[in-house]
């Protein structure tokens, strides 16, 4: 497929901004006011200068973010390619993208983006084949798309649906009950829900989920979140006669979730404690009426995922001396551990999800970071590996133990999701949904390396680009990155990698340790203490693609959101040499004070605490805030936060925007970018997402020449 003729028109007005003859003149930042704020941690004082950004309700910070605005789009406004970009983007953006159905009583469910929609549709049909039926379009709830589906939970008849709404970005939820049969709202309304699901009782009376007392209008986007509670929802009832469940008036840190199993019989309750994967379970009989909960797995030394039940056997994925997980079943009815039985042993592979379908487990595993899926039955038996359609990320293989068929996406750095049916009497995979794309996938190609970090670690990495790349040292580069909480960095295509790879660029992720590539190991390798290992990788990643010329320093930009913006933050302060340019997005950057807002106290598990004397000496070393350098020269960065952040607050990057202001010497522009009605990324609408990927690539292809 021929490159689109605005490409090159780019590359040329590119060519005109080199340094000495860019268009843009030398930027005149706010003036951020210093206080002599400062805090003694285990007998060291540290200065926060900028502590009183982190009241994002004062006049005065609201002032300085319209302040910073204004200077961020007055220069983004002015690169002549922005405005080809957008327009590309919006392009290869509009073509019609599926979830993967699922059936519940006589209806199937599937959610659908007609290309640039906002928010995705929700539909239901009766068939396969039949034409879809609205159930719930989020898209006409707000004016500018800012309303979100957060998350649904359809009855056992099909008939009745809880779903979540969350407004501008905010991880708290509103759950409403639509009847699936009229598109009608019933009168229940619950709110002050977060890191929830809903869950339906087998009868459609009523649900489960799990919220925090009501927060001040003041504090309800940045007060730390203590004390979650489960509750059960009766329809036709009011919030106030919610009956509670379950909660630990003594374990403010401890958050739960219900759900009921396929058979109705039990609610499992899980018990996590922060970010930890780590957790507890507790199950109820729901039989009996007014069962007590009982307490099943207490100890807090694995993970255990609760897959499905035949009677009182109960099945968990588990890291449980396997830390790439295995399957075990627990009888509830004698638990006692001498008594548990091994059904799927630990692979080499690393285990991530497991579902029984067709009476058989369906087991999602990772090799090397791609998907891998393997059959067995419910005794452990091997039956076969599911065929993918390539080296990508496959996901899905929901349904129940009585289903004969269930549906999965794949997708990859350079081929959209596309939905397959599965039918596991036959073992064959076939196409139920598949975009219609306005680019040519051969084009493209990805490979797999290895490289070795700093302590011999060896690290995979991929990297992505235009078929016929020549690897002079020359390419504009993206290196991004995350490497934490156990979250593996799948290949997974997004349009707006497509558009900076279709102009010319590469794009490169490697699998950092603190992700789940390979194992609770894995993620251990990169926490607390042991965090600067994450640096490490990623610094190393860097050094590898500029050793094997895929670019130089002078063509390479890091890139990385919340953790992966901490990421960003660490290594351009600790090699700013290294980078040319730098877009740190909704970063954890003040490594000292994290805990202290919303649900940034549960990050502990894997960054550990600046109240303890051990974990604060590490923190402090590497806190992107603490270790930026007056009169340094840092790579051009863009930084980006929104308004509505409460996962981690914009304070954050508030700090860290006039530190480095503050501290920059020379003329690399340090920018924040400060969203208005928007939060850490979920839920955020179509039009938001071109306008920031539009800037983010008219930045660096400014400032990488």
């Amino acid at each position: 497929m021929s490159r689109p003729t605005f490409i090159s028109s780019c590359l040329t007005v590119a060519f005109l901004l080199l340094p000495g003859c860019s268009t843009i003149s030398r930027l005149n930042y706010p003036v951020t006011r210093q206080t002599n704020q400062t805090d003694v941690y285990h007998g060291v004082t540290v200065r926060d200068p900028y502590r009183w950004l982190e009241d994002d309700n004062s006049a005065e910070t609201k002032t300085w973010v319209t302040a910073q605005n204004k200077v961020t789009f007055d220069y983004l406004e002015r690169i002549p390619q922005r405005a080809a970009i957008k327009s590309r983007l919006t392009e290869l953006w509009n073509f019609e993208r599926y979830g993967a159905p699922f059936k519940q009583g006589s209806r199937y469910f599937i959610s659908k983006n007609d290309g640039l929609q906002n928010q995705s549709v929700l539909y239901t049909m009766t068939t396969l084949d039949a034409e879809p039926v609205l159930l719930l379009d989020p898209n006409k709830l707000s004016s500018d798309g800012t309303v979100a589906l957060s998350g649904y939970d359809i009855s056992d008849d099909g008939n009745l649906m809880a779903y979540g709404l969350s407004t501008a970005g905010s991880d708290w939820q509103e759950w409403r009950v639509r009847d699936v049969r009229t598109g009608t709202d019933l009168p229940d309304q619950i709110k002050w829900v977060k890191f929830s699901g809903a869950s339906w009782t087998k009868d459609g009376n009523g649900f489960f989920y799990s919220r925090y007392d009501e927060p001040t209008e003041a504090a309800k986007l940045t007060k730390a979140n203590y004390f979650h509670k489960l509750y059960h929802h009766r329809l036709g009832t009011t919030q106030a006669e919610d009956k509670l469940i379950y909660h630990r008036p003594d374990h403010k840190d401890w958050n739960f979730n219900g759900g009921v199993t396929d058979d109705g019989r039990y609610l499992v309750i899980t018990a996590s404690q922060g970010t930890d994967p780590k957790n507890r379970v507790l199950y109820q009989d729901l039989q009996t009426p007014d069962a007590p909960v009982i307490e099943l797995l207490m100890d807090f030394d694995a993970d255990y995922g609760f897959i499905d039940n035949d009677g009182p056997i109960f099945w968990f994925s588990t890291d449980l001396n396997a830390p790439r997980h295995r399957v075990i079943a627990i009888d509830v009815t004698k638990p006692e551990r001498s008594n548990w039985k091994d059904i799927i042993p630990e692979a080499t592979e690393t285990l991530t999800g497991v579902s029984a379908v067709n009476n058989q487990f369906i087991c999602a595993y990772l090799r090397d970071a791609r998907s891998q899926i393997k059959v067995f039955g419910l005794d452990g038996k091997f039956i076969r590996e599911i065929e993918l359609p390539g080296i990508g990320s496959a996901g899905g293989f929901g349904g129940k133990r009585s289903d004969t068929e269930t549906f999965y996406s794949f997708t990859s750095f350079t081929i959209p999701g596309a939905i397959y049916r599965y039918d596991l009497a036959s073992a064959t995979s076939s196409v139920f949904r598949a975009p219609k794309l306005k680019f040519d996938p051969a084009d493209y190609e990805t490979r797999q390396v290895f490289y070795t970090s700093k302590d011999g670690t060896r690290v995979p990495m991929f990297i992505s680009h235009k078929k016929g790349l020549r690897r002079d040292g020359n390419n504009p580069t993206v290196l991004y990155g995350y490497g934490g909480f156990n979250i593996s960095i799948t290949p997974t295509f997004s349009v707006a990698n497509l558009a900076w790879m279709e102009m010319g660029g590469v794009y490169a992720i490697p699998n950092l340790r603190g992700g789940g590539e390979y194992g609770e190991q894995w993620h251990q390798a990169g926490t607390k203490l042991r965090k600067q290992n994450v640096f490490d990788d990623f610094i190393a990643a860097a050094e590898c693609l500029i050793a094997n010329k895929y670019t130089s320093s002078k063509k390479l930009a890091i890139s990385g959101g919340s953790n992966g913006g901490l990421l960003v933050g660490a290594c351009m302060t600790q090699r700013p040499d290294l980078y040319r340019a730098a877009l740190p997005a909704v970063g954890v950057m003040d490594m000292l004070r994290f805990h202290k807002f919303t649900i940034g106290w549960a990050w502990t598990s894997d960054y550990g605490s600046a109240e303890n004397a051990d974990e604060f000496k590490a923190l402090l070393a590497y806190s992107p805030l603490h270790n930026i350098k007056p009169g340094a020269r840092y790579p051009a960065t863009l930084i980006t936060t929104a308004d509505h952040d409460d996962r981690v607050v914009p304070a954050h990057s508030f700090k860290f925007a006039a530190t480095l202001q503050a501290a920059q010497r020379g003329r690399a522009p340090t920018l924040i970018r400060i969203d208005t009605k928007a939060g850490h990324g979920a839920g955020k609408p179509t039009t938001k997402i071109i306008e920031e990927a539009a800037d983010k690539w008219a930045f660096l292809l400014h400032e990488l020449k």
